[in-house]
């Protein structure tokens, strides 16, 4: 991983106006509208929180009904057979510290059993030191802990950016090698922390498989990338016993 950093930051002096250049001229899409909670499926509640930046915000789709927390909520609806109660906390453009900043103090109280991040994109734009993003990312899995006590918390692995095809080369392969180290980095907070999972995102979507913004997932790729989270959540964890959740 030293080696991906060292790469990364040595390709700054060419990426670095690519980057700069981006944020003047790429196209900026609104987040999903519509309901940022709802219920899918029949049975027994099963409360899930999706919390994080674009990806949970919805952009590239139009509604978070078809953006990654509406597919992954109906995804567990048939996985576990349950009543998904889902809720979605996002900001584009977030960091890690954002997140822990702005969010975190937003999340509700409610009995959840799950609760999904996406974070990392916006701190590998951002240059956000390895260091201070493992650290933050502690604080942020922390905060979340405190406040639904009972929910596992699903890291979602960082997309395969050296495939985002609005990025121009190198920075493309240079944003590629920095979210493979924050995704590591997120890996070990995972492994180091009881109740903490982490996924990592192995979809690879085709050109044409994005928003036509060329950085966002579309809603058919979200929902490809939602069946193959819960197929591989369900092969590693089960919510709470039905006798032990309270409504």
């Amino acid at each position: 991983m030293l080696w991906k950093r060292a790469l990364f930051w040595g390709l700054m002096p060419l990426a670095a106006p690519q980057g700069l250049r981006l944020k003047r001229t790429a196209p900026r899409f609104a987040p999903a509208p519509g309901p940022r909670e709802g219920r899918v499926g029949d049975g027994p509640p099963l409360h899930l929180l999706a919390i994080g930046d674009s990806v949970i915000d919805g952009v590239g789709c139009p509604s978070l009904e078809y953006a990654l927390t509406g597919h992954f909520s109906r995804e567990l609806a048939q996985v576990f057979e349950r009543e998904v109660r889902w809720r979605a906390l996002g900001r584009t453009g977030a960091c890690v510290r954002e997140l822990g900043e702005t969010l975190l103090p937003e999340v509700p109280a409610g009995p959840w059993d799950l609760v999904l991040v996406s974070v990392g994109v916006n701190d590998v734009s951002g240059l956000t030191r390895s260091a201070a993003f493992e650290r933050r990312l502690v604080e942020l899995v922390e905060g979340l802990q405190s406040r639904a006590p009972n929910a596992t918390v699903l890291l979602c692995g960082l997309p395969r950016m050296q495939h985002f095809p609005l990025l121009p080369q190198p920075l493309r392969f240079a944003a590629g090698l920095r979210a493979q180290s924050l995704d590591a980095l997120a890996a070990g907070v995972a492994a180091r922390r009881p109740g903490v999972l982490h996924e990592p995102t192995t979809y690879v979507p085709r050109p044409d498989e994005f928003a036509p913004d060329g950085y966002h997932a579309n809603a058919a790729t979200q929902g490809a990338w939602a069946a193959v989270l819960a197929r591989r959540l369900a092969a590693r964890w089960q919510p709470a016993p039905l006798t032990a959740m309270a409504d």
